[in-house]
């Protein structure tokens, strides 16, 4: 009787903590997220907007998503520290922070006063450099592109800053994880 009574009163209390909240910043533009795991799919509300997604892996760092009935491929990838995520051929910078976690706070606060660098994602040619040293650029603003296996990817900006240092010219050929710029 008494786990009863017990199950009943902290059901809506526990039901509280399936709901997982993050702070995202993609291309420079933050957003809220909430997830909450309901039944096979998830709950997912992006700034209030509430959406389903079916979530599937099909390889490792590799994420099919059914939206509204489309189907997106997300690839995940990790370079030099810095997040990014590939959706529809197209290359953004993500951040990801839960705010419960005490490593992400102290992180946010340092991020914003420290020099961050922009490394090559992969091997490639410098078609574009969009910046010169000393500009003032904002967050998720395109800087460099580069030519890789016949695409062009222009790459953004990892924090609102003044380029401190250019360290490629257009036509410069760069490897997978070469410093590219850097913005303090």
């Amino acid at each position: 009787m008494e786990a009863g009574w017990a199950g009943k009163r902290l059901a809506p209390w526990l039901k509280t903590f399936r709901m997982t909240t993050y702070e995202i910043t993609i291309d420079g533009k933050a957003l809220h997220l909430e997830l909450e795991r309901v039944e096979n799919r998830w709950r997912c509300l992006l700034d209030g907007s509430e959406t389903a997604v079916d979530p599937a892996l099909i390889q490792p760092d590799v994420l099919s998503l059914l939206i509204g009935g489309v189907s997106y491929e997300v690839k995940r990838e990790v370079v030099a520290g810095d997040l990014h995520l590939w959706i529809c051929g197209r290359r953004y910078a993500v951040e990801v922070r839960d705010p419960r976690s005490l490593r992400s706070r102290k992180r946010g606060v340092a991020d914003e006063k420290s020099a961050k660098q922009l490394t090559a994602p992969m091997p490639g040619k410098i078609v574009r450099v969009l910046v010169k040293e000393g500009a003032e650029v904002q967050a998720g603003q395109g800087v460099i592109v580069v030519e890789a296996m016949k695409m062009q990817n222009e790459l953004k900006s990892p924090k609102s800053g003044i380029v401190q240092k250019l360290l490629v010219a257009e036509g410069a050929a760069v490897n997978a994880g070469d410093v590219l710029l850097v913005v303090e």
